[in-house]
């Protein structure tokens, strides 16, 4: 949800479907047992759930499919600023039921760089459990794993699989980036190092903003593709040449785009429709916090080919999408606070909204949400 980069990137793919991330799944489990140490087990918040007492629905095979994603906000207790589970499912399953394709835990929205490890575990769990109990154990769930380290990352991945994760959703290292092999050779061996250590399959995340610009080329993505366990991207630069160039190379042979072998998701609503031209598969998108069914419905249209029709909301959803850009999860929160009755502040450090700001925020919605109504 934060500003995309339209910067130009330069310019063998994954082509054996999601049948191939079996064995990965099965040796990561196994890594689990053997490896997993929880960084703050101590933790209270740790306590609320354990693998033994999950069902058989929290690890079932949830095929990427195209959509709308929804990178879903973190809620906390506005006092005590601990994690508000009630809120996180109740937000999970109203999401669900406007019909969005799948989740997302621990993205940008989700405030990832402010929870602990047992956490993030919580919050997947939580969501995991939600969808399950109203009757959406088929939906996935992407969990964001990110980390400076290789070892960090892969820790991730694996205590994402723990909560009930199907997906990693993997941003590139950039702390020492000046010290990097030259060539994004680094780059290339921290995601294939993850990737095939990861019990989870891996859905890379190009956000140049959030990795002091580092843009991954399409020739360093296409070449990822090739991994087994690397299945899919998240495009938030805006970049839609490099969109273009991802898709066509990573399309499956039998050329069906409503099974891809290696998902290509835009990471802002603002350019749902230009993404579909391109070849895209939808969005994953914070925006859809806020109005899930418009950003349904942009591209249902699309799809349908009433792209007149299609053009209309994605006008109106542009404009909410830069109201959202411009606030970041601050104004994200505050907007469903004003709107929908919940949302509430993000964790300290990040300042609560002034009374004028969030004014100004929920009137940037205002069109989207009258929209959103109608739906």
């Amino acid at each position: 949800m934060s500003p995309h980069n339209d910067a130009p990137s330069p310019s063998g793919s994954y082509t054996a479907g999601f049948n191939r991330i079996s064995s990965f799944r099965a040796n990561g489990s196994s890594l689990l047992s053997d490896h997993l140490m929880p960084v703050d087990s101590h933790s209270p918040l740790s306590s609320s759930y354990t693998s033994s007492n999950m069902d058989t629905s929290f690890h079932m095979d949830r095929p990427l499919v195209p959509g709308v994603y929804v990178p879903t906000v973190c809620f906390f207790d506005q006092e005590t600023e601990d994690v508000d589970t009630a809120t996180i499912a109740r937000h999970a399953v109203r999401l669900a039921k406007a019909g969005v394709t799948g989740l997302a835990t621990q993205g940008s929205n989700g405030e990832a760089v402010h929870l602990t490890h047992s956490e993030r575990q919580l919050v997947t769990a939580t969501t995991r459990k939600a969808l399950n109990d109203a009757g959406f154990p088929h939906m996935p769930i992407i969990v964001g794993c990110g980390s400076q380290s290789t070892r960090e990352t892969i820790q991730l991945c694996r205590e994402a699989w723990e909560a009930g994760g199907d997906y990693a959703l993997v941003l590139p290292p950039s702390y020492y980036a000046s010290l990097f092999a030259p060539s994004m050779e680094t780059v290339m061996e921290f995601f294939n190092a993850v990737a095939d250590a990861s019990p989870i399959p891996i859905i890379i995340y190009n956000f140049p903003g959030a990795v002091n610009g580092m843009d991954l080329s399409s020739d360093v993505i296409v070449k990822l593709s090739q991994h087994p366990n690397i299945v899919g991207v998240k495009l938030t630069c805006g970049n839609t040449g490099k969109l273009n160039r991802v898709a066509a190379a990573t399309r499956n042979k039998r050329n069906d785009a409503s099974k891809p072998d290696f998902l290509v998701l835009a990471g802002s609503a603002d350019f749902s429709i230009q993404s579909l031209v391109a070849g895209g598969h939808g969005i994953l998108a914070g925006l859809a916090n806020i109005a899930p069914k418009a950003c349904i419905k942009t591209i249902e249209l699309y799809n349908q080919g009433m792209h007149a029709e299609a053009q209309a909301i994605q006008e109106i959803v542009s404009q909410g999408d830069w109201t959202a850009i411009q606030g970041g999860v601050v104004g994200v929160k505050s907007g469903m606070q004003g709107w929908s009755g919940y949302g509430g502040y993000a964790r300290s450090p990040l300042p609560k909204p002034t009374a004028e700001q969030a004014k100004k925020w929920k009137d940037g919605f205002r069109d989207l949400i009258l929209l959103e109504k109608s739906l």
